[in-house]
This record gives C-alpha cells, sequence and structure tokens, in this order.
C-alpha cells in the first residue's frame, strides 16, 4: 500500500487542480508546484490530517504546514508535546523532524480559496486510505476539520452519519484506531476565538493520554 500512498509529482486527476496549479507555476516557479507528499516516519504511532495544502505554505514549501498561520500553531504544540524535534522555520529544509507522528492532508494538491470540491476531495481519497493503511503502528488518526474527518470515516468504510465531528470528540475506528476530532489550526479559527491555543493543547492532552504516554 506504501507505494499507493503518496500520488505522482505530475499528478493530472482534478483537471481544475491542474490549471490552478500551472497558474501558480507560471508566476512562481520556483515554488513546489505539485501534490505535496506526507511528513513524518512510516512508524508513527499518530497520523494527523489535514484539509489541503496553503497556497503560500505547503504549496510552495512542499512539506505539510510549512510556511503559513498554522503550521505556526502546529508545529509549536507538537514540539511541545514531543511529537517535532528541532526549530520550525516555515521552511522545508529547517531541520525539522516529526517524532513518531506523520502529517499529510485529505487533498494533497492547493485548491482554490482552499476549498476543494467534494469530486476532488473524493478524487484523492485513496491515497488517504493507503497512507493509513500503509502505517502499521498507527494508533490515533487527528483529524483537523470536518473534510479531514469525513476523509478518514470513508477511509475506514463508516458512514459519516455514524461518526460526527466535534471538537476534541474521541472516535473508535476499530482494530485498535481511534480518531480525535480538532477545528482546524488556520488563522481564520484561531483569530476568531473558535479554536484556542489552550482548546488544541486538550486535544494532544487527549492524544497522550490514548498513548498511554
Amino acid at each position: 500500500m506504501e507505494s499507493l500512498a503518496e500520488p505522482p509529482h505530475g499528478c493530472s486527476e482534478c483537471e481544475r487542480l491542474v490549471a490552478y496549479r500551472n497558474d501558480i507555476k507560471a508566476a512562481n516557479p520556483d515554488w513546489f508546484n505539485a501534490p505535496v507528499p506526507s511528513f513524518g516516519p512510516e512508524d508513527a504511532r499518530l497520523l494527523i490530517v489535514g484539509l489541503a495544502p496553503g497556497l503560500k505554505g505547503a504549496h510552495r514549501t512542499g512539506r505539510p504546514f510549512t510556511g503559513d498561520y498554522a503550521g505556526d500553531l502546529l508545529y509549536a504544540t507538537l514540539i511541545d508535546y514531543g511529537f517535532a524535534k528541532g526549530t520550525y522555520r516555515a521552511s522545508a529544509d529547517d531541520g525539522l523532524t516529526l517524532e513518531d507522528c506523520m502529517i499529510t492532508n485529505a487533498v494533497r494538491c492547493v485548491p482554490p480559496a482552499n476549498k476543494p470540491t467534494t469530486a476532488e476531495i473524493k478524487t484523492c481519497q485513496p491515497y488517504l486510505t493507503a497512507r493509513l493503511s500503509s502505517l502499521h503502528s498507527v494508533r490515533i488518526v487527528l483529524a483537523l476539520g470536518r473534510i479531514a474527518h469525513d476523509s478518514v470515516v470513508t477511509s475506514r468504510g463508516m458512514k459519516k452519519s455514524a461518526v460526527p465531528f466535534g471538537h476534541c470528540r474521541v472516535h473508535d475506528l476499530g482494530d485498535g484506531l481511534t480518531m480525535v476530532d480538532s477545528y482546524h489550526c488556520s488563522r481564520y479559527n484561531t483569530n476568531t476565538g473558535r479554536l484556542t491555543p489552550e482548546m488544541f493543547n486538550a486535544v494532544f492532552d487527549e492524544i497522550k493520554g490514548l498513548l498511554g504516554d
């Protein structure tokens, strides 16, 4: 399954996303400009699933949550909780490494206005399913936002209505796998107070407890 877990660098399955990528590449040829691969070790017990690469974040740098505000909060929290080592400098070559944790996205290519269509989410679904299946040590999935949550539920062959999203809600996905939900750590959510650092810390307290650390 590992060979199916990452889309090819020149993936052309979603016409709208390919056209958007090409437009960005024309203006910014030195950016990554491709489906963003997962980041972290294959023996991770924690898999974090986000929505999609940010335009000036992962789409530019080639590493999930790297280069935008959401990454500032996420990586600072991962370092605080021992899931990352080093210094996050918003660059893929900052030397930061993940410990017992992998980060991926439900949709691997940057979507216009950060809003993938239902069809684009469905097209990218097999990569998340394969990614999850390839992680033989994974015990916890952290879903950042409803789209990530729904994509994980679909990967497990479960009905979305049976697994409702809710911040800091814990779901048994079977076979020893647990999902924990969080509001996405986007600037919008943090600026509006929908997600505070204390709320995000509570999610990681829950994860640490579930892992027995």
